[in-house]
């Protein structure tokens, strides 16, 4: 019998940089790495359109499996989550739910009918602490903190790089969508140099063009000046590589399901600091003046925020050491060991874990 079974979005032969798979493939080897043993997993790309394969999948996993870890992203909730509970009065296995992104409690408030089974899981891990008490709010009792993580290759302070000449290289690191502020940070830098009659900044964009955004995206790229660049996607493997040479990373989102955003810590593990908007949970995550500068996008222009650090760079490169300390907080040895004390072997739902900031 194996020790534990994890249901997520995998996209097994296809290249899929969206957060969810990311993350679902990273805690299976973080998990195979910890427990030194084969994760059994089930794949739910495109499950609509094979349920009842994928309802055999469930059932011979649960009867394989003692631990079952869900990762089902906004239609997967209401399908895996219930199918797991009720299968769960034949077994009586330990089900856990990992969340990916910001957006479950607001979900949990407009489909009241899903909450009784929510709060029938072993355990729920959430990538904020405003989101553990949103939940704990309407009343389950078993969440816990779980921070997004990413194994990255470790810079030291000596390989930190000091950019700080014009034009300044800034970058999004980011999936390719309006709701990214891609099209804010166009306009700002443009904004910029324009004003000063100069090129004083660069702009590098990278990601995948999310499904639908390629006709505005292409728009967005064919009214842009010269020194705006698209890069294409980058491995997750080579971010670190990639990013450290940038003076700072844009991160403009206003994506109602934002939630630990996989970019703030390639940003960290480079030693590259992030302008932000203060949204959703971004400040749990950007120490605002230590790890990065955040603003408020309702009132405060992308462009005047970005004006001032450009004016003052040491505002910046004073922060970049900062950001090598905080990757440790988000070292995968570090949370996926408080996950698997958590959920696997204390038992899910009397545990607690204290979270470490």
């Amino acid at each position: 019998m194996y020790k534990i079974g994890v249901v997520g979005h995998l996209g097994n032969g296809m290249q899929l940089a969206n957060g969810q798979t990311v993350k679902t493939k990273m805690l299976i080897d973080e998990l195979e790495r910890k427990l030194g043993e084969e994760v059994s997993t089930i794949d739910t790309h495109g499950w609509m359109k094979r349920p009842i394969s994928l309802l055999l999948a469930c059932f011979h996993m649960i009867r394989t499996c003692r631990h079952i870890v869900v990762l089902p992203a906004y239609k997967g909730v209401r399908v895996f989550i219930p199918l797991f509970i009720i299968l769960n009065v034949l077994f009586k296995r330990r089900i856990h739910y990992v969340v990916i992104g910001g957006w479950l409690v607001e979900f949990l408030k407009k489909h009241t009918s899903l909450q009784p089974f929510t709060r029938m899981l072993a355990s729920i891990h959430v990538e904020s602490s405003k989101m553990q008490t949103g939940l704990q709010e309407l009343g389950h009792s078993n969440v816990h903190y779980m921070p997004n993580f990413k194994r990255l290759p470790r810079i030291t302070a000596e390989e930190v790089m000091m950019n700080d000449q014009e034009p300044y290289a800034l970058c999004t690191f980011s999936r390719i969508m309006r709701e990214k502020g891609i099209e804010d940070a166009v306009d700002a830098v443009t904004a910029i140099n324009k004003k000063r009659g100069r090129v004083i900044c660069t702009l590098d964009i990278y990601g995948a063009v999310e499904s639908g955004s390629e006709h505005w995206f292409e728009s967005l790229m064919e009214r842009s000046e010269s020194y705006i660049h698209y890069r294409g996607m980058v491995s997750h493997d080579q971010s670190v590589a990639t990013l450290k040479p940038y003076f700072l990373l844009l991160f403009p989102t206003y994506f109602a399901g934002e939630g630990f955003a996989g970019t703030l810590l390639d940003c960290l593990a480079s030693g590259v600091p992030v302008l932000a908007t203060d949204w959703k949970y971004n400040s749990e995550i950007i120490k605002d003046g230590v790890t990065g500068f955040l603003y408020h996008r309702e009132h405060t222009r992308l462009e005047s925020k970005l004006e001032e650090l450009l004016d003052n760079p040491l505002m910046v490169q004073t922060l970049r050491i900062n950001c090598l300390r905080e990757y440790e907080l988000y070292d995968p040895d570090r949370v996926v060991q408080n996950f698997v004390n958590t959920a696997l072997e204390q038992g899910g739902r009397n545990a607690s874990v204290q979270r470490t900031s």
